[in-house]
């Protein structure tokens, strides 16, 4: 997380590092193992209904895989995960909520009060469960044109719900991608643009507060 430019991790117990996790390849090969990134996957409850598992390259980091295991598919969901996500936080009345963990790791890293979730798709994103206090959501999408569909989606059935929505986008191509290239400071001075003005006070302006 830190060679991704994440270096406060505020996860609220969503995520955990196992050091032999087993991965299988397919059918006809052995099991192998990997160290491996598992989040949890909770409904609106907070149930747990699935796991995702991304697994990671034991030799380090690197620019092409960004640390991630040198397997064909370094990251697998199992359970129930329509409509579900990894939360960060708990939500109230307000919620951002995006495609990828690291994505939402990284708007964490400078809005760490803000509760967040990542739905681990695009598709699966659209169709998140939104909870019944929510009043204002913000959709942390991605710069592609999945991102502009879901972004339509989600959009669409917060306003059918009540819940005002308001996208944020990244300057490249995910809020990672911000915050490892630009650095915290350019992606908090971004997101005061993007946010509600009294959202702006309620999470940016904490978050500098904690910071110092």
């Amino acid at each position: 997380m830190r060679r991704r430019g994440i270096t406060r991790i505020h996860h609220g117990g969503s995520l955990r590092f196992h050091p032999r996790c087993y991965y299988r390849p397919d059918d006809d090969l052995p099991t192998e193992t990997w160290p491996a990134m598992i989040a949890r996957v909770t409904d609106l409850h907070g149930r747990i209904t699935g796991v995702h598992r991304t697994w990671l390259d034991p030799d380090g980091f690197d620019r092409v895989r960004l640390g991630k295991a040198p397997i064909d598919t370094p990251r697998r969901a199992m359970g129930d995960l329509l409509g579900n996500a990894v939360r960060l936080g708990v939500v109230d009345d307000v919620l951002a909520a995006g495609e990828g963990i690291e994505t939402m790791l990284s708007l964490r890293d400078v809005l760490p009060t803000m509760p967040m979730a990542a739905a681990l798709s695009a598709n699966h994103l659209s169709a998140m469960l939104l909870p019944s206090s929510l009043r204002r959501l913000y959709i942390a999408r991605d710069s592609d044109a999945a991102g502009d569909t879901v972004q339509a989606i989600l959009t669409h059935r917060a306003e059918d719900a009540g819940i005002e929505a308001i996208p944020l986008s990244p300057r490249l191509g995910d809020f990672n991608e911000d915050l490892h290239i630009f650095g915290p400071e350019a992606l908090q001075a971004a997101l005061r643009f993007q946010l509600a003005p009294e959202d702006v006070v309620r999470f940016l302006h904490s978050s500098r507060a904690a910071a110092q």
